[in-house]
């Protein structure tokens, strides 16, 4: 299948739990050919609580994981609308699930979602199951978008960080020949966690809150002592990995608490630079954490560098994980790799995922 062209669809719900993200792109699992439309559709309030109630657990609720499942069957069909496109002129689905356990030093990870009732809904074949290989291979897992990155910076110059503000934050470190990646911190979920405890807000828009804040160096200087920022990578987190910084602020203000915890995003990225092996150059940040102004300038000012959103390079930041997926699912489909050993840890450069045709029959 070398050079074969595949129109592939990427679908991904972040650990941010915003909602759904879909993205149509052209690839031979090597190159990106073509971007095609891409589309959002949030979670209301109510779904969103049923997610966060099973984070830290294996998920093994039925109605949940049908439920999810549905809503991104909704949202393939929103987006084949949109492109004016049916089933048949898709090859694949590339379908991340929901994370709602990750544990590497368990060697565990679990994400979410029937791929085999998402391939009967759409009609589409579908590659779902990305990290379970790469782990059972001695991999941590995550993070796995680092050769889309890779693929998409071919022609930029380099070194070059892409950095990842989701829920947790991650970057790829991009050098002429060489790729490594790993989790760097907390990216939204702390900020956000906090903001919606203290304010009812979903998160704190263009930083607002914690703009008119102060940070508290003394749990900063606690949070930062955590051995994790000191380990070589690879290596990856889980989403509540930090969660005791939220006790930790209780006492704060609500912008005190929101200052301190967005400067602590920006000092752990700046940490992942001990561990890159030669200057990077420019920061792009795709990721949700990008529309926070006051979180890009605490970036810029931590990491002594020229930080932009990846839109700068033409990008879409919005989607630029579901494109991934979508790219990994056709690397999938030929037997490519989906890890390496300087992303993962990963044993040696290791394909996944696990193949749903669309004519399945399943439960």
């Amino acid at each position: 299948m070398t050079g074969k062209r595949f129109r592939a669809l990427g679908l991904m719900s972040g650990t941010s739990m915003d909602g759904i993200d879909a993205a149509l792109i052209e690839t031979d699992g090597e190159r990106v050919l073509a971007l095609g439309p891409a589309r959002t559709d949030p979670y209301d309030g109510p779904f969103r609580e049923r997610l966060r109630a099973v984070l830290g657990t294996d998920g093994n609720d039925a109605d949940l994981v049908r439920a999810l499942t549905d809503r991104h069957a909704d949202t393939v069909r929103r987006l084949l609308a949109d492109a004016r496109l049916s089933p048949a002129d898709v090859d694949v689905a590339g379908f991340h699930g929901h994370t709602v356990r990750h544990d590497p030093v368990h060697r565990l990870t679990r994400q979410i979602g029937d791929g085999d009732r998402l391939a009967r809904l759409t009609g589409i074949s579908v590659v779902a199951d990305f990290r379970s290989r790469d782990m059972a291979e001695g991999g941590e897992g995550a993070p796995l978008a680092p050769l889309y990155h890779a693929a998409r910076a071919a022609d930029l110059p380099k070194p070059l960080a892409v950095l990842n503000l989701g829920g947790v934050a991650n970057v790829t470190w991009i050098g002429d020949g060489d790729t490594i990646a790993f989790d760097t911190g907390p990216g939204n979920a702390l900020l956000d966690d906090w903001v919606r405890r203290t304010t009812g807000r979903p998160m704190d828009e263009d930083g607002r809150l914690a703009r008119a804040g102060c940070p508290d160096r003394a749990r900063l200087d606690a949070w930062l002592a955590d051995e994790y920022f000191r380990k070589p990578p690879p290596k990856s987190l889980d989403r509540d990995h930090f969660a005791r910084a939220l006790a930790d602020v209780r006492s704060l203000a609500p912008a005190d608490g929101a200052a301190t915890l967005a400067r602590f995003t920006a000092l752990s990225v700046a940490c992942a630079r001990d561990h890159f092996p030669a200057p990077r150059g420019r920061w792009l940040v795709t990721g949700g954490g990008r529309h926070n102004c006051y979180l890009m300038a605490l970036l810029g000012e931590a990491l002594g560098a020229d930080v932009a959103a990846v839109e700068d390079v033409g990008w879409r930041g919005d989607f630029l994980e579901a494109e991934a997926f979508a790219f990994l699912a056709v690397r999938s489909l030929r037997g490519l790799p989906l890890s390496l050993p300087s992303t993962t840890g990963v044993r040696a450069p290791c394909t996944g995922g696990t193949l749903y045709p669309s004519g399945t029959k399943g439960a």
